[in-house]
């Protein structure tokens, strides 16, 4: 499938759920953050930015235990993934929710993604989007009612053409509706960089050479293709940007990597999006 062969289609009800849930999260998120920056004017060493209400204020992070894992190899890390898919497959939860992609998923801490439900976490450090299509099979027997996926950053420092990485995209939509039929498929937007001269990332040069302007168009053709898919597209692009389309320094560790702040306000994302669209009257009926 190509974006310039599909066919024109009239908006169905899950188109204008997304764009519906998109538009109202961007609105909510920027008028929190705008509010928590004229705060911060104000008392700038009293106040941090809490995107929306969170379950609990005892977040512990789950770093710690992940980073013990990190030395594996790829092939470790496909293998442990694989025995986790499995135990839940024979536990079988509901509302399970799978993350997929990079690292930028797989760091996301346990205790900030939203409780009211299970998750897998399905993705690797450094993955980029034709490691992740070869092992969709690790969860294939799972019976998610969501997956999100976020992939492409590693792909465009290692030199993968746009063509190359939208085509990779569609291959992993399209084996992720045959596989699971009755889940909701969820492209999340790639995420600028803050490649800027005061980021710390050992990349840095790398990313420099990737505009966010080329990751912004790659956003606008992943939608499309969402679209045409029909399957759900979650714009995180303009939650997490700075005036001048970088990652937001406040956001991030390295101009790459989000820290605690930057996964709060992913999380309300995800939060606010599920409950505006996959968890509609209307969208069950897709």
């Amino acid at each position: 499938m190509s974006v310039a062969s599909s066919s024109k289609k009239a908006f169905p009800v899950w188109t204008l759920l997304t764009i519906a849930a998109n538009g109202l999260l961007i609105a909510i998120i920027v008028l929190l953050v705008l509010r928590h920056e004229r705060t911060a004017a104000r008392r700038p060493s009293q106040v941090k930015i809490s995107p929306l209400p969170i379950a609990s204020e005892q977040l512990t992070s789950t770093i710690d235990q992940l980073e013990k894992r990190h030395p594996l190899t790829y092939q470790q890390w496909v293998n442990l993934l694989g025995k986790e898919a499995k135990a839940i497959v024979k536990n079988k939860p509901d509302r399970l929710t799978i993350l997929a992609g990079d690292s930028l998923s797989l760091w996301f801490p346990s205790e900030l993604l939203p409780s009211d439900r299970i998750w897998l976490n399905q993705s690797i450090s450094g993955e980029t989007s034709i490691g992740l299509l070869k092992r969709l099979s690790l969860f294939e027997q799972t019976e998610p009612q969501a997956i999100f996926v976020m992939i492409g950053i590693n792909d465009l420092t290692k030199g993968t053409s746009d063509q190359e990485l939208l085509d990779s995209y569609e291959q992993i939509i399209e084996a992720l509706k045959q596989a699971h039929p009755n889940s909701k498929i969820v492209v999340q937007s790639i995420l600028p960089h803050g490649a800027n001269p005061d980021a710390t990332l050992e990349k840095r040069q790398q990313l420099l050479e990737i505009s966010n302007e080329r990751i912004h168009t790659l956003n606008q053709t992943l939608e499309t293709i969402s679209k045409s898919a029909e399957v759900f597209y979650l714009d995180l692009q303009p939650l997490v940007v700075d005036d001048e389309g970088y990652l937001r320094s406040e956001f991030t560790t390295d101009g790459l990597h989000l820290n605690r702040q930057g996964y709060l306000v992913w999380r309300s994302a995800i939060q606010t999006f599920s409950q505006l669209a996959l968890d509609s009257e209307s969208a069950e009926k897709l």
